[in-house]
């Protein structure tokens, strides 16, 4: 009788990260360590150095003050103009075909790749007192927008509402479009399926890019300064703020660090935010 064979063991799927992590050849690591040094070494200098006794101090001075609720005040009201116009417009992106979608798509997200001068610069030519729209803006209804807190909220709209396009877009070419279609064939209208049932679909990737829209607002500098100038209490934002604090000697000194290390954290967090909505660890 011949003998059963043995089963054949087959060989057990290694533990990836265990054997990535334990295995990192060094030609890697030196790099990544420098690389993650050059990364951390500044954000842990600001740690030590930050006036840590004196910091609720340094936050309630005027001017501190001003150049924080002024920040969240026009951070949020760019990406409420962000959510308004951009998600249409990443729907258009997403769904629509024309000739030139693709110019389009270029264009629109070239302030995402854009110097941040540059747009304050475009800006001025465009929403100037004597700018393509800005002379009509002017003449017709008495609206000066550089130089002022609306001109603020529109510099930021500029640099912000581009990342919720692309993060939108991608989530609508990636949602499953079987949904929309039974809801077209139960008699639901577009705009009822666009709302109904497209915009649920997409709500993870909604929240996210209007939270990181909602960051780059904050953290907007070129822009802003180059648009809307530096006014203390009516275009100051924290990034102006912390820029003017800075070379004004060891007491303003205190203020930039304090704003500074507040865009840090919101920084962190929305990064963390971020990647927990995409389902990263």
């Amino acid at each position: 009788m011949t003998p059963a064979a043995a089963p054949t063991r087959r060989p057990s799927s290694p533990r990836v990260g265990a054997d990535v992590a334990g295995g990192t050849p060094w030609p890697l690591a030196l790099p990544a360590v420098v690389a993650a040094l050059f990364l951390l070494v500044p954000l842990a200098s600001m740690i030590v150095r930050a006036p840590w006794q004196d910091l609720p101090e340094t936050l309630v001075q005027t001017q501190a003050l001003q150049a924080l609720r002024l920040s969240l005040e026009t951070a949020t009201a760019a990406t409420a103009l962000s959510l308004l116009f951009g998600v249409p417009l990443a729907w258009v992106l997403a769904r629509a075909r024309f000739p030139g979608l693709g110019l389009l798509r270029a264009l629109v997200t070239l302030p995402l790749v854009l110097p941040p001068v540059v747009g304050g610069v475009a800006l001025l030519l465009a929403f100037g007192r004597l700018g393509l729209v800005g002379r009509f803006l002017d003449q017709w209804l008495g609206v000066q927008l550089p130089f002022s807190t609306a001109g603020v909220v529109v510099a930021e709209t500029f640099v912000a509402m581009p990342f919720l396009v692309v993060t939108v877009e991608g989530a609508l070419r990636s949602a499953d479009l079987g949904l929309e279609e039974a809801a077209a064939t139960l008699g639901s209208r577009r705009f009822a399926t666009f709302r109904r049932v497209t915009l649920p679909l997409v709500a993870p990737s909604l929240v996210a890019g209007s939270v990181l829209s909602w960051a780059r607002a904050l953290g907007e500098f070129g822009a802003t300064i180059t648009f809307a100038g530096n006014l203390p209490g009516r275009t100051q934002t924290m990034p102006l703020a912390i820029d003017i604090s800075q070379s004004s000697g060891k007491t303003d000194e205190a203020i930039a660090i304090a704003l500074s290390l507040i865009l840090v954290v919101v920084s962190l967090v929305v990064m963390i935010f971020r990647r927990r909505l995409a389902g990263g660890d």
